[in-house]
């Protein structure tokens, strides 16, 4: 049997069990069903929360631990990987042909990433550390245990990284109890490594998903795969991202990171993006990849002082992470309930909120204090309503049956 790519997640490469019953929970049926839904519900409502708490709102001083550190971690270990790991479960269903949690063990892993959410927001740091960090590896052991016992291994590295964000949120959470106290070692720093970790995850994923994706939707289009740009690519972020964390001279900082965006810019054009503007589906995968190069050459501007390292981290944790997550988001709902792989104009309107909200948000990086506040509100409006409108057409694809009887 021919070894299943990180492009093959529509459908399983073994055939699947026999239809599911009706009296199955069908929200519990693959990965994707809780954690997409649980995301997307949480993203709509974190960034107003925090942003009522950052305007000073009364009510919400009687939540002390609604600072920024809350809200940085929050939209990485809360939302990010919430969609991370549902992808991970449903993707390795079909790599593996084997199940991957799903029924109670699945509500079992959700409810500890529901449990860390509310400790993060209403627990003390050390009940909030003890609680928050069982989710990775609650997660990551389902995942490695199918690709042991399928002999597909491929895909172990990307657990890995899952490793990493675990060590890096240990990190976060030692130094917010007192515990750690390092000379390169901040909240801010271990959030920043965890938004180049997830990048990272995101390049590797892009390469193996968008070009495929391009090439079966686009009669005749032929998307260049050029394994030594992939590498490079990947090489030259992990590159950047070290240099970043590890404070190099200015100077070599910037080159890494201008030749990093410059290298994500020829991988993509390679890609044929131009191709995908009459589908959707395509075309928010490949600007969610040409935000990861902006994120980087704003990196270079920041090392150079000539723009925010705040800019240039926002653009690849709300620019770029968000549109990707949203595009493979309505893919993966789309192609796992049994639905046709196409996107109307409420698909369009939650892309287009998300870019809007991602340019509104670097705007209000700008020093003009007029735009600021202005800039911030629309941000919070865009992501919100994206990921509200999320929930209001996709929550029933995901709370109900596949279409065509199937199982998952």
């Amino acid at each position: 049997m021919k070894q299943a790519s990180l492009h093959q997640i529509e459908e399983p490469v073994t055939e699947l069990a026999p239809p599911w019953s009706l009296g199955g929970i069908a929200v519990l049926g693959l990965g994707f069903r809780p954690f997409y839904l649980l995301a997307a519900v949480f993203a709509a409502i974190s960034i107003p929360l925090w942003l009522a708490r950052y305007t000073g709102s009364g009510w919400l001083q009687a939540l002390p631990q609604l600072g920024l550190d809350w809200h940085m971690h929050e939209m990485l270990y809360g939302f990010a990987l919430a969609v991370i790991v549902g992808f991970l479960f449903t993707a390795a269903r079909n790599w593996t042909g084997l199940w991957t949690p799903r029924r109670w063990t699945l509500a079992i892993i959700a409810s500890v990433w529901l449990a860390g959410r509310m400790a993060m927001l209403l627990g003390s740091a050390s009940l909030a550390a003890a609680i928050d960090l069982l989710f990775i590896p609650c997660a990551a052991l389902p995942l490695y245990l199918v690709m042991q016992k399928s002999g597909k291994t491929r895909n172990l590295p990307l657990l890995a990284i899952l490793g990493l964000l675990f060590i890096v949120n240990g990190i976060f959470h030692a130094t917010r109890i007192g515990w750690l106290d390092l000379p390169l070692v901040s909240l801010m720093s271990s959030m920043h490594a965890a938004i180049l970790l997830i990048v990272i995850l995101e390049v590797v994923m892009a390469g193996r998903v968008i070009p495929g994706f391009t090439a079966n939707l686009i009669v005749g289009c032929k998307p260049v795969v050029n394994a030594r740009l992939d590498k490079s690519s990947l090489m030259l972020s992990i590159a950047t991202s070290l240099a970043w964390l590890g404070k190099v001279p200015t100077w070599l900082l910037a080159l890494l990171a201008f030749a990093c965006a410059g290298v994500h810019v020829w991988r993509l054009a390679g890609w044929q993006p131009w191709k995908t503007l009459r589908q959707p589906l395509l075309w928010v995968l490949h600007l969610a990849y040409a935000w990861i190069a902006a994120g980087f050459f704003l990196l270079g501007l920041a090392a150079l002082e000539m723009t925010s390292a705040s800019t240039a981290m926002h653009a690849l944790a709300i620019a770029s992470m968000s549109s990707l997550i949203m595009g493979m988001m309505t893919r993966t709902t789309l192609g796992h309930t049994g639905r046709l792989l196409k996107a109307g104009n409420k698909e369009v309107a939650m892309f287009l909120l998300l870019q809007a909200g991602g340019l509104a948000r670097l705007a209000a990086n700008l020093t003009i204090a007029d735009i600021r506040s202005g800039a911030l509100l629309l941000a919070s409006v865009c992501w919100s309503a994206a990921f509200l409108l999320f929930v209001l057409v996709y929550g029933p694809y995901l709370m109900t049956a596949r279409l065509d009887g199937k199982e998952g």
